[in-house]
């Protein structure tokens, strides 16, 4: 079994920066993929961005140069860097793991709330 926290949400005025940390434990297959999602209000869910064991990354297009994705596998730990933050950038964020077994769990989810 393997289970998902994510931590680091918060309020930011627009302009400003956050960072999401999101650990896996348990379980942990020695190839997964972790994700960042996210849920705005009133919207439907959204990939933000993704990241491989071989550290291959994948960015949604709102988050190209503004968000960054790295991962320090020995803590089996994903952050998102999230700078130059907008209102349209609240959200719930949940946190994905995703292996080659097919075991897929998500994280409760963090607040960003971007606001002045």
């Amino acid at each position: 079994q393997v289970q998902v926290v994510e931590s680091g949400g918060g309020l930011v005025q627009p302009g400003g920066s956050l960072r999401l940390s999101c650990t896996a434990s348990g379980s942990i297959h020695n190839r997964y993929v972790m994700a960042w999602y996210r849920v705005p209000p009133g919207k439907q869910r959204d990939l933000v961005a993704s990241i491989t064991t071989g550290n291959t990354i994948d960015y949604a297009d709102f988050a190209k140069g503004r968000f960054t994705i790295s991962r320090d596998n020995t803590k089996n730990t994903v952050y998102l860097q999230m700078n130059s933050l907008k209102p349209e950038d609240t959200a719930v964020y949940y946190c994905n793991y995703f292996d080659l077994l097919g075991t897929q769990e998500w994280g409760q989810g963090t607040q960003v709330t971007v606001s002045s």
